[in-house]
């Protein structure tokens, strides 16, 4: 099975949400990263989807601007996700490893999700937590995952992950 990472294009937002709902359910919205991505744009840079060979798209993946302690800027990956139908394919650890990719060239430091950290942990993510951050709601700990992008990164930085300034240009994180 074939298929090809691209920017993710305008038309495709009306089709992210219908995906979203198939892979994780309509009730991921009560969910503390969800919170954390309110009133705040994704950034478009890091928008990637995956088309099959017919230019249907069959995944995604975004990140958004947070920020540690209101000092330190961050991404925060997800929602990664993967059509049903076409999992086990390595649609989503090609969309990861590409945008993690992009996201180092353009100058991120840190990147931080809530995921599984058996799927995670190849990519270099580790655990948040033990890292010193914190996020502002409850979440599996085990599931709190960092990733320096930049040798060095974490160095210092601790505290609580927050929602980055609506409206203001997010800072490299």
């Amino acid at each position: 099975m074939s298929y090809t990472i691209v920017p993710e294009r305008p038309g495709d937002a009306a089709l992210i949400e219908p995906l979203l709902d198939l892979a994780f359910g309509a009730e991921r919205h009560a969910k503390t990263v969800y919170r954390l991505r309110e009133g705040v744009a994704s950034l478009p840079d890091l928008a990637f989807v995956a088309l099959d060979g017919d230019g249907i798209m069959q995944g995604n993946i975004r990140y958004w601007p947070v920020t540690i302690a209101g000092r330190w800027p961050a991404i925060m990956l997800g929602p990664l996700a993967v059509n049903p139908a076409r999992r086990g394919e390595g649609m989503g650890k090609a969309l990861v490893r590409h945008s993690l990719d992009v996201a180092r060239s353009r100058g991120h430091r840190l990147c931080i999700l809530v995921g599984d950290p058996e799927y995670y942990e190849p990519f270099g993510f580790t655990s948040a937590s033990a890292a010193g951050l914190a996020l502002p709601g409850w979440v599996e700990e085990r599931r709190f995952l960092v990733q320096e992008l930049a040798d060095g990164a974490l160095t210092g930085v601790c505290g609580l992950v927050g929602r980055a300034v609506p409206g203001k240009a997010a800072a490299r994180a």
